[in-house]
């Protein structure tokens, strides 16, 4: 057995059990994603808590970001202390809501292929049924691989059936109608071109075929559209990020409704279908649960809000008395940066004690504006006209006399 049937293996037996028991390949198609819903639901109740609970904090990492947008670095390492503290990993919402692409992979492989994923022929039994449908003037076998060769090999076998007896045990009468349609043909876009419109038993198949993957496409619309319902507005760039996955997916939708056969599109209608009952039970569910949880979260967040004030005010009062302690764990190089901050401070109130005391003395009339003895220290504003200016002229007149008068006599002698 290759990877490729041991991956496709639990699909195919699930598909071909249900085909068993139903006798309708499209009905079983239908159950089939109803088992695979109810095998996920645990998985997508986990991711659909997640993803609300994620939402409803959304004010608060607003506050975050408004606080700590100009430091990015800041901002995450908030962020991811919020997280922590709440215990949400905001990639689980993500992580379960990619799991129903690979089972969509597999099933389109089941549905490609139903001789050898379904049935589990092997290629000679493939081969051997391939040249019995040629020597029947029925298939001709194309130069080049034809990627949906099987669907057009199951639908002839059905037709004869009685042809192929013998061949495996393996070998089922599998018949791909379904309210008229065949799941096996891909939906053409451009049917209304090619059908003829006076027989309904022609166009009425060719239309329901191409209403499939519209209707694919609306259903996963209206599906995102309820499962973000109950969630509350979100941040801006989660915003956008939601208007594109609810762009890209209906279209995603069309798109692969037209290039895959319409058992694929059955199954993603059935999908959305479920998933709408399940966000609506869902969401109502949680929304009871995460009120609760919102109110305990803001009665923490208000009572550690107290208390940061309360022992706020009470460093402030022990730093006023001089009597905080320090902590024995800070590092000796905050001490060391402290004790200079202290005493550059003492420093400071000291040369302002100074010059308030300076400030203080007595002024000869020296000092312009801040500039103390600016007009020297033994200026003296009125020396002109106080008595000892007049005093020292005197003095100072009579010594000249005095000079002149013994310089004469000098000369006499």
């Amino acid at each position: 057995m290759s990877f490729g049937e041991i991956i496709t293996y639990p699909f195919s037996w699930l598909l071909l059990t249900f085909y068993e028991w139903t006798g309708n390949y499209g009905v079983s198609v239908l159950a089939f994603a109803l088992a695979v819903k109810l095998v996920l639901l645990p998985f997508q109740m986990k991711s659909k808590r997640s993803t609300m609970r994620t939402a409803r904090l959304t004010p608060i990492m607003k506050d975050l970001e408004k606080k700590y947008g100009d430091n990015k670095a800041k901002y995450q390492q908030e962020v991811a202390k919020f997280y922590k503290e709440e215990k949400i990993n905001p990639m689980s919402g993500c992580l379960w809501s990619i799991i129903p692409f690979p089972i969509l992979i597999a099933l389109y492989s089941v549905i490609r292929q139903p001789l050898t994923r379904l049935m589990r022929l092997t290629a000679e039994q493939v081969t051997a049924i391939t040249e019995r449908l040629a020597n029947l003037d029925l298939y001709t076998i194309p130069e080049k691989a034809n990627a949906y060769s099987e669907i057009t090999l199951a639908n002839l076998v059905h037709e004869n059936y009685h042809a192929f007896q013998g061949i495996s045990d393996r070998l089922i009468d599998l018949d791909f109608s379904f309210l008229g349609m065949n799941l096996g043909q891909r939906p053409q876009w451009n049917f209304f071109l090619k059908v003829d419109w006076s027989d309904p038993s022609v166009w009425g198949p060719a239309l329901g075929l191409f209403m499939i993957p519209v209707i694919s496409a609306l259903l996963s619309y209206f599906a995102m559209k309820i499962s973000s319902a109950a969630n509350p507005p979100a941040m801006e760039a989660q915003q956008q990020s939601m208007k594109g996955m609810m762009l890209f997916m209906p279209l995603f939708s069309v798109y692969i409704g037209f290039i895959m056969p319409a058992a694929l599109g059955i199954y993603w209608i059935a999908g959305s279908v479920l998933g709408i009952i399940q966000d609506a039970i869902l969401n109502k569910h949680y929304k009871k649960i995460l009120d609760v949880e919102d109110e305990e979260r803001r009665k923490r967040l208000y009572a550690r809000e107290e208390e940061l004030e309360r022992k706020r005010l009470e460093t402030e009062k022990l730093r006023e008395i001089g009597a905080t302690e320090r902590n024995k764990n800070t590092s000796k190089k905050k001490l060391q940066a402290a004790e200079r901050a202290q005493q550059e401070e003492r420093l400071a109130a000291e040369k302002a004690r100074q010059r308030a005391q300076s400030d203080t003395q007595e002024d000869n009339g020296s000092q312009v504006g801040n500039r103390k003895y600016a007009r020297g220290r033994a200026y003296v504003e009125d020396r002109f006209n106080s008595d000892e200016a007049s005093y020292n002229d005197e003095n100072g007149t009579e010594t000249s006399q005095q000079a002149g008068d013994a310089g004469e006599d000098g000369d006499n002698a």
